[in-house]
């Protein structure tokens, strides 16, 4: 990003800060959530709000915003990508800068699971609301669902999940729910870990597909897990691989991905950290890369 852009986002904050809702209102919305290639192609950006700013091996990779912004706009403007999931704090620089013309936009809703903390696993609704969403003219919005069958705080994610996704059912837009069976290694402040496997997936997708008062609009965000195709069989809900650390060997990376964007019930890639800061940092190569598995 040059300097003069960022001083002028800056400006525009301090001495503007209706020209958010105004460049909000006067986006281009895209005419469908898939692309010409008939998929959905998200970069993902709402690591930095639960305080994950790790991305391979580099602690603070995402945490120098001008940067970031740098490579979601670069990222943004491949040919094949349509879409992006942020929090306020991101999208509203992305509509100041003018990078969301034609995009799907999905808000993230539940930050409050701190990366962490003690209280990661009570991960409450501290950024988006889908009165918000719709009032900003977005497509959806995007909830993490972490099950922990040993802690007791899950039941209120759960419920405020289903909540969400009635809410965005209300107003036509997508609920994009991320479920995980998860646990914490050592018992309680123990680091907290997703079970990647194919019992646990289906666990999850299971419960997470019976959330709100109607599933016609619920997207699954997964990861990808062995016996990707025994997972997926579990539910007839759209969904999009999520891209998960970064991995050093990223031709074993897209190759999993094309395998599962062969599932009848796979609708594109959601991916964040892997594209935006990829081995060889080349972020034009490696989303094209993504692209061309579309």
């Amino acid at each position: 990003m040059r300097e003069e852009q960022l001083r002028e986002l800056i400006a525009t904050r301090v001495h503007r800060p209706g020209a958010i809702a105004e460049a909000a209102t006067n986006r281009v919305r895209a005419s469908s959530l898939l692309g010409e290639h008939g998929r959905l192609m998200m970069i993902a950006a709402d690591h930095p709000a639960r305080g994950a700013l790790r991305a391979g091996e580099r602690p603070l990779a995402m945490a120098d915003r001008a940067d970031l912004l740098e490579r979601l706009v670069l990222a943004l403007s491949r040919p094949g990508v349509n879409g992006v999931l942020g929090t306020p704090d991101v999208l509203e620089d992305l509509l100041l800068l003018g990078a969301l013309d034609g995009k799907v936009v999905v808000g993230s809703m539940n930050r409050g699971g701190l990366a962490g903390t003690v209280f990661e696993m009570d991960d409450r609704f501290t950024g988006y609301d889908a009165a918000a969403i719709a009032a900003a003219r977005f497509e959806g919005g995007k909830m993490l669902t972490r099950i922990d069958p040993d802690d007791p705080t899950t039941v209120a994610t759960l419920e405020s999940c289903g909540h969400a996704v009635s809410d965005l059912a209300a107003h036509g837009l997508m609920a994009m729910v991320e479920p995980f069976i998860s646990h914490r290694e050592g018992g309680p402040g123990g680091r907290v870990r997703n079970e990647l496997t194919a019992e646990a997936m289906i666990r999850a997708q299971t419960v997470a597909a019976g959330l709100g008062r109607t599933s016609a609009h619920t997207w699954l965000k997964v990861p990808i897990v062995e016996e990707m195709e025994r997972a997926m069989a579990a539910t007839t809900l759209p969904a999009v691989i999520l891209g998960g650390e970064v991995g050093q060997d990223q031709d074993a990376t897209f190759a999993s991905w094309a395998k599962a964007l062969a599932l009848p019930t796979v609708q594109g890639l959601v991916i964040g950290r892997s594209l935006l800061y990829p081995p060889g940092d080349d972020v034009a190569a490696a989303v094209d890369a993504a692209v061309g598995l579309l």
